[in-house]
């Protein structure tokens, strides 16, 4: 018989476990506790404690070509940066063209994940879940476990730390239960954070507020989705040429190209931290509303007033009606025993951020649990490939202690970079992290065979993004269709946006010429080497 896996969670990651176990002969079974697909991306009218929750305007910082999954590529027709109502489409077209639906238990609660007694010899897991809609609870056996829950759902809301906030006369709310603008109308409005939803929020009301103040302790580099040529951010940045470049050069024209578009430290966003040391506020208004006065910044807050706050420089603002917290969420897996997997500050200990080290037999894993310079569905996906073969026997994991070992230096290197909060734990880039699991299951690109055996397909992949296509090309679970959709991605990323006909120019034909000239010269440096 197949082996019995519970998904728990039909989000983006969930829906790959699913896929992933049914592409290695496992037999899926998902738990999830709302009504639809989609986790995170399914909009609903009122934030409900446990779930998930995006606000009514919220569009994606990742484009559709980088963060699709890797065998099923978004419509052409979608636009490059898409609204939640769009992803929720695409995944529901991704569960239909791969029969995913018929996996899932909706409205079912998972209660208990816990080792059975047997567990050595076993590795099996007793799952308790509750059937809302009939209100029964039941137990039921599984060899296998894929947490797919994400971590968006436990808001981080630091009342605790801002003195006389319980004083303070004006609503407080956490941006988990922001939905849109409406209450805040003609008030004077104070949002707390700059990560991508301080940013959004801030936005949004200062269209809308009598005045809009944007407090940030640290400060963010902001980076644009639109960059060169009209093409989405990370089509540019997330090539391997690119990652190959030493980290001071980056540095160096990141944050050239970041103030080319505003001066970051005219604009009172300068943080202390280099542009790599923090995952970036993607905002494309942000500049703008600063510069019409609609969004003033400040610094964090020292401490509440019965009607305002005073600042840490000591300015003070007083008739404030409304603070809204966009300060992050927290991991939480009470579900699970403690013995298995603990969150500690956000802290958990995770072999590549999928396997508990200390698990013998490896049959639980833990998907989607990072927060990446990139686009998370690719990641999830690859980490459900990846551990849907070790639970089939076909891949296995190193020794404990290297597992260990590599965890520590992993937070060793966090540190280094980034500096201490609770957001940077899991904090990844993409092509680092695709390909440090790819090796695991044998289909990162191997370049030197590429060149040799497809040199034009090599160019793209070494040169052009490096989208989730790419580890389709080889090894186990590829795809006859890898090759076309990296050779048709640039047409892809055009199309959403060329509605109206314009003038041909010869500037493609000029580039295919560059881009034979390239592969040439790549070419005769690899035969040279073999000499």
């Amino acid at each position: 018989m197949a082996k019995k896996v519970a998904v728990i969670g039909g989000g983006a990651s969930g829906l790959a476990a699913i896929k992933c176990c049914l592409d290695e002969g496992l037999q899926p079974v998902c738990f999830e506790k709302g009504t639809d697909i989609g986790g995170l991306w399914n909009f609903k009218e009122e934030a409900l404690p446990g779930f998930a929750s995006v606000y009514r305007s919220t569009v994606i910082n990742t484009s559709k070509e980088m963060m699709c999954y890797s065998d099923f590529p978004i419509p052409k027709e979608y636009p490059n940066f898409m609204p939640h109502s769009s992803i929720v489409k695409y995944f529901k077209m991704y569960a239909v063209n791969f029969d995913l639906l018929k996996h899932i238990r909706f409205r079912h609660h998972v209660d208990n994940v816990k080792p059975r007694e047997d567990f050595a010899e076993t590795g099996q897991w007793d799952i308790t879940y509750t059937d809302e809609e009939k209100s029964e609870t039941t137990t039921e056996v599984y060899d296998a476990v894929m947490v797919c829950t994400g971590h968006h759902a436990y808001p981080h809301y630091p009342r605790d730390s801002f003195e006389g906030i319980d004083d303070f006369q004006g609503e407080t709310t956490h941006s988990h239960d922001y939905k849109d603008f409406k209450g805040y109308e003609n008030k004077r409005v104070i949002v707390i954070g700059i990560g991508n939803s301080g940013g959004d929020i801030s936005v949004e009301l200062s269209r809308h507020a009598k005045q809009l103040f944007l407090s940030t302790r640290r400060g963010s580099w902001v980076a644009n989705r639109v960059s060169s040529r009209g093409l989405p951010v990370d089509i540019w940045a997330t090539r391997r040429w690119a990652d190959a470049l030493p980290t001071w050069y980056k540095e160096r024209f990141a944050r050239h190209v970041l103030n080319q578009r505003f001066d970051h430290s005219v604009y009172g966003l300068k943080p202390k931290h280099p542009v790599f040391g923090q995952h970036p506020t993607v905002n494309d208004e942000l500049p703008n509303r600063i510069i019409t006065g609609s969004i003033i910044v400040k610094p964090n807050i020292k401490r509440f007033t019965k009607t305002g706050v005073v600042f840490e420089d000591d300015t003070v603002e007083d008739d404030i009606d409304a603070v809204v917290f966009c300060t992050g969420y927290r991991f939480d897996f009470a579900y699970i025993d403690e013995s298995v997997l603990k969150a500690d500050g956000n802290q958990v200990s995770l072999y590549k951020y999928v396997f508990p080290p200390k698990l013998n037999p490896p049959t639980l894993s833990v998907i989607g649990l990072i927060q990446p310079l990139g686009a998370i569905m690719p990641i999830s996906e690859i980490m459900c490939r990846w551990a849907t073969r070790v639970f089939k026997g076909t891949t296995k994991l190193p020794p404990q202690g290297a597992m260990f070992d590599n965890i520590r230096q992993k937070k060793i290197d966090i540190s280094k970079r980034y500096y201490q909060s609770p957001r940077q734990t899991v904090q990844v880039d993409y092509i680092t992290i695709m390909d440090d699991v790819a090796v695991e299951i044998g289909v990162k690109p191997d370049m030197k065979q590429l060149f040799l055996s497809d040199p034009l397909l090599a160019f793209e992949v070494y040169f052009g993004p490096c989208t989730p296509y790419q580890y389709r090309l080889m090894g186990p679970g590829a795809w006859k269709g890898a090759k076309e959709a990296i050779q048709t991605q640039m047409y892809r990323v055009k199309y959403a946006t060329k509605t109206r006909a314009t003038p041909d120019d010869d500037e493609a034909r000029i580039s295919r010429i560059l881009k034979v000239l390239v592969v040439l010269v790549v070419i005769l440096a690899l035969i040279w080497n073999f000499l």
